[in-house]
């Protein structure tokens, strides 16, 4: 759930570069985070509740539609598309993408999924309720993070940059710079589009940050630590990653990469 007041912009608290640093030395990454504090809000976050997730599944893509999540899995040869039971974590439906193909990321157009890879510059489509085939786009570049705000896809590289597509043809319309305080935030990973918002993970830590989509600028930090600890994984890269919300009730759910629960949050109204 979004609290009413984070849709807003709260006010200012100071987030150090040391903070960040403790973080990255915790094994949760490194921020591109500013040398000098930064006055941008960083609100907790409460768990609503918790719901089983494949153990075995490396989440790269997750969204809610029509009472299930919908799920992109990564690594070659173990790579798929499914639809999930939220209730109890069950595969509904799952449709395997090439072997050779690292999946990536996930959005919802219309009456199709779009599926993204990591290196092959491939897309994949996929109806929606059957998951079978409809078709392949060509793009160029890294695919990791994949949304969209029913205008465009918007899509994160690992870079600072989110880059908006044709749905269609996935030509690339735009890009947008993301920083915080005016310094680029790199490793933008999973996307959500929320309440006109971005949320994104940042690779390898416990935050999510919400983006302005018009100006890149970083608006909110969200401190999802807490959840990384409750996980206690002990691979490195089961790293916090998969944003899906549900826009009908207002509920917002989190996973990662190899864990067993998924979440539901609530984030706080005001920040810490």
């Amino acid at each position: 759930m979004i609290a009413a007041g984070f849709a807003l912009a709260g006010p200012a608290v100071l987030v150090s570069s040391s903070s960040l640093s403790s973080a990255a030395q915790a094994g949760q990454g490194a921020v591109a985070a500013p040398r000098e504090p930064t006055r941008v809000p960083v609100f907790s976050a409460t768990i609503v509740a918790r719901y089983p997730h494949d153990r075995t599944a490396f989440t790269e893509g997750l969204l809610w539609h029509d009472g299930a999540l919908y799920e992109s899995t990564g690594q070659e040869r173990q790579s798929d598309v499914r639809r999930v039971s939220l209730k109890d974590g069950k595969i509904l439906a799952k449709a395997r993408i090439d072997p050779a193909q690292f999946g990536e990321g996930l959005a919802l157009w219309k009456d199709q999924l779009v599926s993204l890879t990591w290196h092959d510059g491939i897309a994949h489509r996929w109806d929606v309720r059957t998951l079978k085939p409809k078709g392949q786009n060509r793009y160029t570049g890294e695919g990791w993070g994949l949304t969209s705000d029913g205008v465009s896809l918007l899509q994160s590289d690992g870079s600072s940059e989110i880059i908006s597509r044709d749905p269609l043809t996935l030509a690339e319309r735009k890009r947008v710079a993301v920083t915080i305080d005016g310094r680029p935030l790199r490793d933008i990973n999973e996307l959500e589009y929320v309440h006109g918002a971005l949320l994104a993970n940042v690779w390898h830590t416990g935050f999510l940050v919400r983006i302005d989509p018009a100006t890149g600028k970083v608006t909110a930090v969200i401190d999802l630590r807490p959840l990384v600890a409750e996980i206690a994984a002990t691979d490195p890269e089961a790293v916090l990653n998969g944003i899906a919300w549900d826009a009908k009730a207002d509920r917002l759910f989190v996973t990662g990469k190899y864990w067993p629960t998924l979440f539901e949050i609530k984030i706080a109204a005001t920040p810490q």
